[in-house]
């Protein structure tokens, strides 16, 4: 049985590698459904904050706990915004994530193309995946993510480097995720993105939680002085 993820809680977390504040003292807690995208101007830190709460990154102040444990769990999941694709097939790449997930050799195949067919790509699942389109690798990337069946699913500018076809396919398949009961924290420029996949905003400035916010009150109505600024476009 997996650990839990929820409450996932980061107390005064800060990230400050060789000197360098790029995360500072930021105090979040979220919970099972939730629905929330980081917002913010370049450099602001959310790239690190989700892999501060995935895991990836080690705070250098503060605690991050997942159901009031410092041990990382497996069930959750990240995608970048230009995914890694391995020298196999796009079905091959989904099963060594199950492979690695300790998922039973019986079962592999199975979820793989299961999570394949769901991301509507079953008819390329034997085509080697570093050929594939870049909107095809993200939805490969998806699928990968997906068959682990995850408690949450961070994603980093997930649809940043595709043309507005490509980032539909993709919105599409991270609403069947979070309806399919997966939660979702996504970094995004898009702001109408944003709106559309977010029940909450959490808006970062220069390396600070200034706001956090339900969508709809954010976009009409920003409480801090920095976001107002960010909507307006006066923000990088």
């Amino acid at each position: 049985m997996m650990a839990a993820i929820f409450p996932l809680t980061l107390d005064q977390v800060s990230f400050t590698p060789a000197g360098t504040p790029v995360l500072q003292q930021a105090s979040l807690t979220l919970e099972r459904g939730a629905r929330i995208a980081l917002l913010g101007a370049n450099g602001a830190g959310k790239s690190v904050l989700i892999q501060l709460m995935h895991g990836l990154l080690a705070p250098t102040g503060g605690t991050v706990r997942w159901a009031g444990s410092a041990l990382r769990p497996r069930s959750q999941a990240l995608v970048f915004q230009r995914p890694v694709m391995l020298r196999r097939s796009a079905l091959a790449n989904v099963a060594y994530a199950l492979r690695l997930a300790g998922v039973p050799a019986a079962e592999r195949q199975r979820r793989a193309a299961a999570a394949l067919q769901r991301v509507g790509l079953a008819h390329l699942a034997a085509r080697s995946a570093r050929v594939l389109s870049g909107g095809e690798q993200q939805r490969v990337a998806l699928a990968r993510a997906w068959a682990l069946e995850p408690e949450i699913l961070f994603l980093d500018e997930p649809t940043a480097s595709l043309d507005p076809r490509g980032s539909g396919e993709i919105e599409r398949i991270i609403a069947d995720i979070q309806a399919a009961g997966t939660a979702i924290v996504m970094a995004t420029h898009n702001l109408g993105q944003a709106r559309r996949l977010a029940d909450e905003v959490i808006f970062l400035h220069q390396g600070r939680v200034a706001e956090r916010t339900p969508a709809a009150e954010f976009f009409c109505q920003a409480r801090s002085p920095e976001a107002r600024a960010f909507l307006a476009g006066e923000l990088p």
